[in-house]
């Protein structure tokens, strides 16, 4: 009988977790499975660039955490830079301007600036 009720508050758990969403975990899962066509920019090597903000190995480094690269905006605006810079610090926002690569935590972190 112990189980069973454990068993039931897990249930409800699982339940408020997944209606909720207290995580934003929803979001990530959709941009996962909705995956956009690439767009191409014209070069040599036929190389398809998803998003031409991104350097390749930028957009490899998001590739690998399960990031689409074409799914992120195209166009930067002021706002969503001043939100990037709060969110990551100005230090961290800065070197991935000038091409470090994001990491997961970079990406989470930010987010909410898309």
């Amino acid at each position: 009988m112990v189980l069973g009720v454990i068993f039931f508050i897990l249930i409800l758990v699982g339940a408020y977790l997944i209606v909720a969403d207290p995580f934003e975990i929803r979001p990530l899962i959709k941009s996962i499975t909705t995956q956009s066509a690439p767009t191409k920019n014209s070069t040599n090597e036929g190389v398809v660039d998803k998003n031409p903000l991104l350097s390749s190995d930028q957009e490899q480094a998001l590739e690998k955490i399960g990031i689409n690269p074409a799914a992120l905006p195209a166009n930067i605006t002021p706002s969503m830079e001043k939100c990037f810079y709060s969110k990551l610090g100005s230090k961290r926002a800065d070197e991935i301007k000038n091409g470090s690569e994001p990491t997961a935590a970079d990406y989470f972190a930010a987010r909410s600036c898309f």
